[in-house]
């Protein structure tokens, strides 16, 4: 069995800052950043999290900064001439931040818990990150109240946290149904939560009570769109049902149109007799994905 090769060497290394070479210009206004702001608080408050990322020596022994340019920047402000540095065994920069994925919104509230339940306090990982308190402990209680099975369909995804108040309001069922409705359309949002809320029914919200009034909505128009959510959830679900038999039947079709036409005297008869058959024919069995 083959091993998997390492992007890097493991053991990182103590390197001086005037051994590394930036391989990129920071923006001018760079300092000015939130980003950067969140950097210095976080350097001053826990030190450096994540080393640098470096080519391997040169013959001068000077290295390339393949990732890390604003910590840099930032460790430089504060006065310090040394870092942590991992040893890249390539010098090709798409491989780190540049294309990797980011941390989702429940991720980011598994870590801050962890950091909390560790002994760090919220007002210091506040600090840390540059944000309100208030910020932080809506993270800490973003699936108070939001049942597993909807916080596991929202696990890789990216939200605001004031969606969870939203979704609070729902029984779980309908948490399920809300989220997955959200995904599927792709628009994780707040005001399409708050459409779904006004659009559920009363016994599928905690304590029974629907909203008394969405801005720019009136009584006849939520009533409506009640009735519209609950007929596209009933076709979502017969969708949802019937998917995987539609894509077997399109594959199966799609493999005897291929062999229909790969007759030329039967491609020439249609395309004489059907020409308009003929290139959906063709459109068909030239499609690469179902997705298409």
């Amino acid at each position: 069995m083959s091993q998997i090769a390492l992007g890097f060497i493991p053991d990182p290394m103590t390197v001086t800052f005037e051994k590394l070479l930036p391989s990129r210009k920071l923006p001018e206004n760079v300092t000015n950043s939130r980003k950067y702001k969140q950097i210095i608080e976080s350097l001053r408050s826990v030190g450096l999290i994540e080393p640098l990322t470096i080519s391997p020596s040169s013959g001068d022994g000077t290295h390339v900064l393949l990732d890390g340019h604003t910590r840099l920047l930032a460790m430089k402000e504060l006065g310090l001439t040394e870092c942590l540095c991992l040893i890249s065994t390539d010098d090709e920069t798409y491989t780190y931040n540049n294309r990797i994925n980011r941390l989702s919104t429940v991720q980011e509230h598994m870590m801050i818990k962890r950091a909390i339940n560790r002994g760090v306090s919220p007002e210091k990982l506040a600090k840390s990150l540059h944000v309100d308190i208030e910020h932080i402990m809506k993270k800490v209680k973003l699936l108070d109240g939001i049942c597993a099975e909807a916080a596991e369909l929202l696990r890789d995804q990216v939200f605001s946290a004031k969606l969870s108040d939203v979704l609070r309001r729902m029984k779980p069922t309908r948490q399920v149904e809300c989220v997955e409705l959200m995904i599927s359309a792709n628009t994780i949002t707040i005001p399409y939560a708050e459409a779904l809320l006004a659009a559920s029914p009363a016994h599928l919200l905690i304590g029974g009570v629907k909203p008394k009034k969405v801005r720019g909505v009136n009584a006849e128009q939520m009533l409506r769109m009640e009735r519209e959510m609950t007929n596209l959830q009933e076709q979502y679900k017969l969708v949802e049902e019937s998917y995987g038999q539609d894509v077997l039947n399109l594959v199966l079709a799609k493999g005897y149109l291929v062999r229909l036409l790969e007759n030329n005297s039967v491609a020439r008869y249609i395309q004489q007799n059907q020409p308009d058959v003929f290139s959906e024919f063709l459109s068909i069995v030239e499609t690469v994905s179902m997705d298409k």
